[in-house]
């Protein structure tokens, strides 16, 4: 089975108001080996719909992989009207991310909310 380069990660999400996000993919580091990840969280705003998407994390001030498994909080604005786009910036203090979504279904507005990583699958959003 290939890997996935990181810009074909998968990502699925919902909201009405309140919604969750649920994405897996393989983190490429500069130095060391690729690991299987998922990602989840919930959100909260003036957001609706659902989308389906791929994602690309810009990664910025992280030193070791291991700093990518925890909660990082932020604000995402979507809009997709049967394709869209949606960009999210993402920080724990010290790493920034900005994952870049590009994807089908029907979403539109603006929350805020946080993404957790994880090394297994969980369908637990929190």
């Amino acid at each position: 089975m290939a890997d996935h380069p990181p810009t074909c990660w998968a990502e699925g999400a919902g909201a009405f108001l309140a919604g969750v996000r649920y994405g897996e993919g393989t983190l490429f580091p500069r130095n060391g080996p690729r690991e299987k990840i998922w990602w989840h969280g919930p959100t909260l705003g003036y957001d609706f719909g659902a989308a389906g998407s791929r994602t690309m994390f810009l990664i910025y001030r992280m030193k070791e992989p291991s700093e990518l498994y925890r909660r990082y909080t932020g604000v995402d604005g979507s809009a997709y009207l049967i394709g869209g786009v949606g960009i999210t910036f993402l920080t724990d203090g010290n790493v920034i991310m900005a994952p870049i979504r590009s994807g089908v279904g029907l979403r539109i507005g603006a929350n805020i909310g946080y993404v957790r990583f994880t090394s297994k699958r969980t369908w637990n959003p929190f």
